[in-house]
């Protein structure tokens, strides 16, 4: 039973790292000097550290290796005889330039579980922060850099050394690649991180090849042919798959989050606006509450004083709390032991390197993806009273326990937050010579012999494929790709069937296929196994062959009736390899089977490179599907302009017109792959004519209809969605954008007249803007913002005073300015300057009061529905586009005032504003939300969000200020404010 926790931040005298501290502090002539209360804290002994830590119940923790054997310890990997080779970071955090980084070689000689033998395996890297074990030697991820090391000659040193890879970033030693694992497509994951990179392949000694960008995205590589390739990712420190090679990571204080698609699959379709491939899954939420049994070390707590007293600038952390929730999430991985008990099989296990311990979380099935449940309630896993625990990474071992890799540091925190006054009195090199490993295993589990595979022949390996641990079956697995042994192909076709674990049978279709023996009979078979995670791999293997098997084509559509929701998701993603005629009855079967869940929709469309508007015309022929798939395909038909799928929507349109009005009204307000009346002139070009009369009589009756005053409003917005099929009718959105008109109407239009690329748009909205009511006019600006060439017309109007500057959001007007000329960018700085700017600083300072007014919670609730839900959620109201303020209210009302009124002062690069120049010349622009192969998406206020296709990309650049605008004081007074921070920091 794990005891009590102790709550060092309620006290009035904080015990803190071994000290007394006194508060509050005084203010001082002069700067004061904190060198008596930041004393060192002393390390503990090895011996000693053991007693330091709380474990739940049925577990216990042993020490594997520790200094001088091993010393900063950031990543591991054993080889196939269970020799651990561990990266050592010694130059962290800001001794990069002194290339103190080495690999350790720990060998357990007598096989105890304690590695006695280190030797250092290769030194001389900077910042080394990755390693995996293959081909006999060693991969080495230091950025630049990705390093082959091996020993040639027996002696434990790398004789052999290479670059193979080059290009990765180093700017942030917090973000640096990171954590190799082997895949079950026979290939080694690797995460970039938020450094990013873009990477070259290295031969003799020099980059070849295009380089790959790797910004939101990790890689792939080949172990056989150094092949690298850019897949799905973007975690921070860590990551692992589960046996069915499911892929989790987190990301500072989001700490658990799940790759949902491949990379490759949404390739295949650059048409599709895919999803966000990264998912947040953590049921408490991504800056979940900690439970640490550490004291808060004394710097951060000082630090939190200083910034209230304004002795220093920066924000106060908590209101005096800097610690109790995840701020630096790190090693995501999956438990795949057989040392634990089962019921612990499969579940996530998060560091927190900042508050010394390790927390766990049992992963919940929700449809195609997963919720992390918090296992330890009011507690975690495992925690340490020793501040300096720093678990970093871990590893499932050959003995069935989890490592624990503990970089045992003074200090963890990056060096440009320590105000110099602390900082020179910390050593941030302390630990420098420290470092410990552990193993975390079951009280009552017994240690087994560790198997040497190098021995072994491959024959031997294929029962280690069905070892319930699984570092067995991946290090066999691994093994048998690598030796290219085909003599034991008929040993792996009968483990397929007849291996005892679903695991088993699964890692035995990975051998076959790194193989390249993976028969179409082995596949049936596997296809029709019991277990649905076998059926769902054997789907993802036979994709390649699906082309000439129809034994196989039909096996597969079979299973689009499964009662798996992971084998109807895979056969989603696997149709696009079938014959045109099944993908489009399976498809059209998932739809109308799984179009609630977003994931499938995206899967479907991936399939998609071609057949859409087949697939449209089915599912809205038999008024079936979801709306938001025929809206996608739609899309895709208007951009991709392919003969046969124009001319099946053509006379779709002209059935829907009349017998589905609303679908009607769908699909023809989705293609919208052209501007004005060119897309109607391709749609007509592309069926050769025959669409030409289809849609000049939807035009016609358009106009018609948009006559008639007294025409349904439905109708007349049908009408409207028309128009863009048709040349720009000034007279027609004259009248459209009278005051006299609904404002669905008008807002209809405003809509509309975004998809016509004709500066008359721009002269139409100038010459109406008087009339126009605030709401509108807000719109009509954000309208004019989208096209260069309307910004140029906008700023002729404001300058001839036809448009009052004061009705245009000046600050986000010039997050423009990258894209406009010399000329258009002086208009805006003299428009700027016509305003008052008065000085963040003062104006925080100004509000300060606001800290210690007697807010009212129910009216800051009223100040937070009009002003802050636009990007902002708060207890389920609100978009969620903005920080989590249910996460920021640990940081304290001062924190939340700054960021309010100064939100340019810090910003996170996720949410830095972006802006997107698209090949048909509308500018778009937001945070970004989400990268995949073919899209980005731009999210702005309101949770208005666009996802724009790499093809259609002309330029991209980031503005460098904040989403949220400057501003607010002008309708915000100091007891609104006042309010406002009652209520954010007194939410539940």
């Amino acid at each position: 039973m794990m005891i009590p926790r102790y709550i060092f931040y309620k006290l009035p005298t904080l015990v803190v790292s071994g000290l007394l501290l006194l508060l509050p502090l005084a203010c001082f002539a002069g700067e004061p000097d904190y060198k008596d209360q930041l004393l060192p804290v002393p390390p503990k002994q090895p011996t000693e550290a053991i007693e330091s830590f709380q474990l739940a119940d049925g577990f216990r923790i042993e020490l594997a290796a520790a200094e001088p054997n091993v010393v900063d310890p950031v990543a591991m990997a054993f080889d196939a005889d269970g020799r651990l080779f561990v990266i050592e970071m010694r130059g962290y955090s800001e001794d990069d330039g002194e290339i103190l980084g080495r690999v350790r070689m720990l060998e357990d000689e007598n096989d105890d579980g304690t590695y006695e033998k280190s030797t250092v395996f290769a030194e001389g890297f900077s910042w080394p922060t990755a390693i995996c074990c293959t081909r006999g030697g060693i991969l080495v991820g230091a950025a630049p850099d990705i390093l082959w090391l091996k020993d040639t000659d027996g002696d434990g040193k790398a004789d052999e050394r290479q670059v193979v890879f080059t290009g990765f970033n180093k700017s942030n030693v917090q973000g640096l690649l990171n954590t190799f694992k082997w895949g079950l497509d026979n290939r080694i994951h690797g995460v970039t991180s938020s450094s990013g990179g873009n990477v070259q392949k290295v031969v003799d000694g020099k980059p070849t090849g295009e380089p790959i960008p790797l910004r939101g995205r990790d890689f792939s590589i080949d172990p056989l042919t150094m092949d690298m390739i850019a897949i799905s990712g973007g975690g921070q420190h860590g990551m692992s798959m589960n046996s069915w090679g499911e892929k989790f990571t987190c990301s500072n204080s989001d700490h658990l989050q799940q790759i949902v698609f491949e990379d490759r699959y949404l390739a295949r379709n650059p048409y599709l606006s895919a999803s966000s491939v990264r998912r947040s899954i953590a049921q408490d939420g991504p800056q979940a509450e900690v439970y640490r049994t550490s004291p808060v070390e004394a710097w951060r707590v000082i630090r939190t004083k200083l910034r209230a007293d304004k002795i220093v600038p920066g924000i106060v952390e908590g209101g005096g709390r800097p610690a109790g929730y995840f701020t630096g999430a790190t090693g995501a991985t999956i438990f795949r032991g057989d040392a634990w008990p089962k019921q612990f099989l499969g579940m996530a296990i998060i560091g927190d390197v900042g508050s010394n311990l390790i927390h766990r979380k049992k992963l919940i099935e929700h449809g195609v993806a997963y919720q992390g449940q918090r296992i330890d309630e009011g507690e975690e896993f495992i925690s340490s009273s020793d501040i300096w625990f720093r678990p970093v990474q871990y590893a499932n071992a050959p003995d069935g326990s989890l490592y624990v890799a503990d970089m045992y540091r003074e200090v963890i925190e990056h060096p440009k937050s320590l105000p110099p006054m602390i900082k020179k009195h910390l050593d941030l090199t302390s630990g420098r010579d420290s470092g410990r490993i552990y193993r975390v295993i079951a009280s009552d589990a017994q240690r087994r012999p560790t198997p040497r595979m190098t021995q072994m022949p491959t024959a031997e390996l294929i029962s280690l494929l069905n070892h319930p641990n699984s570092w067995h079956r991946e290090t066999a697995a691994r093994l048998i790709y690598e030796r290219q042994d085909f003599t034991v192909v008929p040993l792996l076709e009968t483990s397929v069937t007849s291996a005892s674990l679903p695991e088993g049978r699964v890692v035995s279709l990975t051998a076959l296929a790194g193989l390249k023996t993976l028969s179409a009979d082995i596949l049936l078979a596997a296809l029709k196994d019991e277990h649905p995670r076998v059926r769902q791999q054997a789907v993802r293997f036979a994709e390649p062959l699906l082309k000439n098997s129809p034994e196989l084509q039909k096996q597969v559509t079979s299973l689009v009736d499964d009662s798996d929701v992971h084998v109807r998701f895979q056969l989603a993603l696997a149709a696009g390899y079938l014959p045109d005629d099944d993908k489009v009855n399976v498809l059209k079967r998932l739809a109308i089977l799984d179009g609630a869940d977003h994931d499938f929709l995206t899967a479907i469309q991936s399939s998609l490179s071609t057949s859409a508007g087949p697939l449209l015309a089915e599912l809205a022929g038999q008024r079936a599907g979801p709306k938001q798939l025929l809206s996608s395909l739609a899309r895709q038909i208007g951009k991709q302009q392919r003969p046969e799928d124009i001319a099946v929507v053509a006379k779709l349109l002209s059935e829907l017109s009349r017998d589905q009005p609303e679908v009607f009204q769908l699909v023809i307000t989705h293609l919208d792959a052209a501007s004005g009346s060119s897309l109607a002139q391709q749609l007509a070009k592309a069926t050769r004519g025959e669409s030409e009369a289809v849609i000049q009589k939807m035009i016609d009756q358009a106009q018609a209809t948009l006559k008639k005053r007294d025409s349904p409003l439905e109708e007349r917005l049908r009408a409207i969605d028309v128009l863009p099929f048709g040349k720009l009718d000034s007279t027609i959105f004259g009248g459209l954008l009278e005051p006299s008109q609904p404002l669905a109407i008008q807002d209809a239009s405003l809509r509309a007249m975004r998809r016509f690329d004709d500066p008359q748009v721009a002269t139409l909205i100038v010459t109406h803007w008087p009339s126009m009511a605030p709401g509108m006019r807000t719109k009509a600006a954000q309208l004019l913002s989208t096209r260069t060439s309307w910004v140029g017309i906008l700023l002729d109007a404001i300058h001839d005073n036809s448009i009052p500057a004061a009705d245009i959001d000046l600050p986000q007007l010039a997050k423009l300015k990258p894209l406009l000329s010399e000329e258009r960018r002086k208009q805006i700085d003299s428009l700027m300057n016509r305003q008052t700017n008065s000085d963040r600083a003062d104006i925080v300072q100004a509000y300060r009061s606001s800290l210690t007014m007697a807010g009212d919670k129910d009216r800051g609730r009223n100040v937070f529905n009009k002003h802050c839900t636009a990007c902002h959620q708060l207890n389920g109201e609100g978009h969620p586009i903005g920080p989590n303020l249910a996460a920021m209210k640990n940081r304290g009302a001062e924190a939340i005032l700054v960021n309010v009124l100064n939100p340019n002062a810090e910003v996170n690069p996720q949410y830095m504003n972006y802006l997107c120049l698209t090949s048909d010349g509308r500018t778009i622009s937001g945070v970004i939300t989400n990268e995949t192969a073919t899209s980005i998406t731009l999210v702005q206020a309101d949770n208005k969000s666009e996802t724009i296709l790499r093809i259609d990309i002309d330029q991209l650049r980031s503005t460098g200020v904040s989403l949220m605008p400057e501003g607010l004081e002008k309708v915000i007074d100091p007891q609104a404010m006042s309010d406002l921070l009652n209520y954010i920091t007194d939410s539940k």
